[in-house]
């Protein structure tokens, strides 16, 4: 269902995420751990289509998140720590 290969991601010449890989099956429940600074939460970003890879590529139920990003995002949800809504 998800699939993460040599991802990677560079910040002003620094790379956060060095070659990443992981898949998750359907039904599959998972934890993100790390310490941190480890890129949790960049990986989140790319996964979810918030943010673009430097390089490398994630597929959600077969639709890559860069090219495929509508049909991608129809597969997932994901809730942040922190929302991006009024404080209202």
């Amino acid at each position: 269902m998800i699939q993460v290969k040599d991802l990677r991601k560079k910040y002003s010449g620094n790379e956060t995420l060095h070659g990443l890989n992981f898949s998750i099956n359907k039904g599959e429940i998972v934890g993100f751990l790390g310490p941190n600074g480890a890129g949790k939460t960049t990986t989140m970003r790319i996964i979810t289509g918030y943010l673009p890879p430097s390089s490398g590529s994630v597929k959600i139920a077969g639709y890559d998140v860069v090219n495929e990003s509508l049909h991608a995002r129809k597969h997932i949800g994901y809730l942040p720590e922190h929302v991006p809504l009024y404080l209202d």
